[in-house]
């Protein structure tokens, strides 16, 4: 099997996508692209959040044109989804696009695809074969029908000499994305794009990519991810970043909190929540705990490297397993998050 430090190095804009046990975090846009300072204000978003490689749809001429205005204003790779014609992407190819993400099976133009390939391979970019379940009329062996289309599509780039390939395989249906995974790995050395699709809202969504995604990471494949959910992108940002911080293939801050109980005298969802959304933007390995009463709270408070445990009005601050001081409950928010802040 091919794990993902044993894939073949493609380059994105200067990331190195296989032959390393690095996995990029990506996302899509929901901007017509077209929108260039819409789609440019949702890339930033996206970024702040901690997306490494983001997607643009290509639906039409004007969205390809635009890519070029976009990459002006952005500093991560830009991907062109494309999909029924293959002239967006020689438009985007034109205007600078990173990468080019293609369904040859819904181009239905064979010259049309090799003209992008070659187009690609002059531009040093490379090419995403996006196999999709729903794109098949029958669904039985489906699993095999993904991989002998992926097969056909590796054979026309190749024969071209092209081999800047990444594949993803993708489904609604979870053990469908394991083996179908698996299975690519077994065959080529290509990196791969891993996640579920179409995978639902923010809850059925995220359990579904966690497991999904987590037994491919366990498995040691996949060299980029995306957690497709039925939210705001830069939600799935933040589900990316949680999975694969649990496989230390990321450095984020981990907070633990208590399920909270009757036991609780000051309002902890409150803190918990203002200080997940206040440290997002930060890259520092460290474990925060907000606990909930002097029962528990002391205790894990001082097994993370950070935390506080409440009391009535007031909280405890804890340091490396040593109480600081007490904190007024209004003020424990901004006291722990400019702690963290300032912790190497």
């Amino acid at each position: 099997m091919y794990t993902r430090t044993q894939t073949r190095p493609v380059f994105v804009k200067g990331l190195q996508l296989g032959g390393n046990n690095k996995v990029y975090i990506q996302s899509m846009t929901t901007t017509q692209t077209k929108d260039v300072a819409a789609t440019v204000a949702q890339i930033h978003a996206l970024e702040r959040a901690g997306c490494e490689i983001v997607r643009v749809a290509c639906l039409t001429m004007d969205d390809a044109k635009a890519i070029g205005k976009i990459k002006k204003q952005i500093t991560i790779p830009i991907v062109a989804d494309i999909h029924y014609n293959a002239s967006y992407a020689l438009e985007a190819i034109k205007q600078g696009v990173d990468k080019i993400r293609l369904n040859p099976a819904n181009i239905g133009d064979p010259e049309g695809v090799k003209q992008v390939v070659l187009a690609a391979k002059d531009a040093k970019i490379p090419i995403r074969i996006g196999v999709n379940s729903g794109s098949f009329k029958s669904h039985e062996n489906i699993v095999e029908q993904m991989l002998e289309y992926a097969q056909t599509n590796i054979d026309l780039l190749t024969s071209l000499d092209f081999h800047d390939i990444v594949l993803s395989f993708k489904s609604t249906i979870l053990r469908h994305v394991l083996e179908v995974n698996r299975l690519a790995a077994e065959r080529w050395p290509y990196p791969l794009h891993i996640g579920m699709t179409e995978a639902g809202t923010m809850i059925s969504g995220s359990v579904k990519n966690a497991i999904g995604i987590g037994n491919l990471l366990l498995d040691e494949l996949g060299n980029t991810i995306r957690v497709s959910i039925t939210v705001d992108p830069v939600e799935e940002i933040k589900v990316c970043k949680e999975i694969l911080k649990n496989f230390d293939l990321y450095d984020a801050p981990t907070i633990i909190a208590c399920p909270t109980c009757g036991r609780l005298q000051y309002d902890m969802f409150k803190v918990v929540n203002e200080v997940e959304d206040r440290i997002q933007h930060l890259k520092k390995k460290i474990t925060i705990a907000v606990m909930g009463c002097s029962v528990n709270g002391p205790g894990e408070s001082k097994l993370a490297d950070i935390g506080i445990a409440g009391g009535k009005g007031e909280v405890l601050l804890y340091k490396y397993g040593k109480v600081i001081r007490k904190v007024p409950e209004h003020e424990a928010v901004d006291v722990l998050v400019a702690e963290i802040e300032s912790m190497q």
